[in-house]
């Protein structure tokens, strides 16, 4: 089932504390970004991938794009202040496009395609849909430092990217929010507002974002494994 996906590479990755893009950090030589983007560039139910980026990297994002032979970027668009800014833009876009979007973190680079497809499939038929995996920690609610109550977990989902939404049902979303100021955590929290019901796809733990230098580490663990899987 076809899909475009709306890519924000806007932020600077401060918690990373690389002093540059984290995006542009190398995992075995190549670049954090063009890990991602290169899964959808070989998934043939891609038809799209529009960048939501930052006028300073727009140089290097198209010397990368050429270098590494990434081909289905229909647009590289202004990212802005907010993560959310970049997906309206994004979403702005593609507004006329008829049929799934997909948001999807640049700095998730082990996505895969089989559960991009199911994903794609349950937003097709039911509006929207999440990528989550069930927490595994016990969960605590705290205040003022001191445990409140135990959280019962069964029913708690840590969540990731993507999340797919058909175009029309994403785009009235943003646009309530805009009109309200309302600032979400992610697009699923402002579809919930329209209220529209959101599904959950079981997602893989290696679908990790990378934020912290610590990921990096972790990072690295996951493509070892992944080679010794290939082999």
């Amino acid at each position: 089932m076809p899909y475009q996906v709306i890519i924000p590479a806007a932020g600077q990755g401060k918690r990373m504390g690389a002093g540059k893009n984290k995006l542009l950090l190398e995992l075995e030589g190549v670049p954090i970004l063009i890990h991602t983007l290169k899964v959808f560039e070989a998934d043939a139910q891609c038809e799209g991938m529009i960048i939501a980026i930052n006028p300073n990297d727009e140089a290097e994002y198209k010397r990368l794009l050429q270098e590494y032979g990434i081909r289905k970027v229909t647009a590289l668009v202004t990212g802005g202040k907010e993560r959310q800014d970049s997906v309206y833009n994004g979403l702005r876009f593609a507004s006329s496009y008829d049929g799934v979007i997909l948001v999807h973190d640049a700095a998730r680079p082990f996505i895969t395609t089989g559960t991009i497809h199911k994903l794609v499939e349950a937003a097709a038929a039911k509006g929207g849909a999440i990528v989550a995996v069930p927490v595994k920690d016990t969960i605590k609610k705290a205040v003022n430092s001191q445990v409140a109550e135990t959280v019962e977990r069964s029913s708690l989902w840590a969540v990731q990217t993507p999340q797919a939404f058909r175009v029309s049902i994403l785009l009235e979303a943003h646009e309530k929010a805009a009109q309200e100021r309302f600032t979400g955590t992610d697009e699923s929290s402002l579809v919930e507002r329209l209220p529209h019901p959101v599904a959950i796809i079981e997602g893989d733990y290696d679908n990790i974002k990378l934020t912290t230098p610590e990921d990096l580490y972790f990072a690295e663990a996951i493509l070892r494994k992944r080679k010794k899987m290939d082999h």
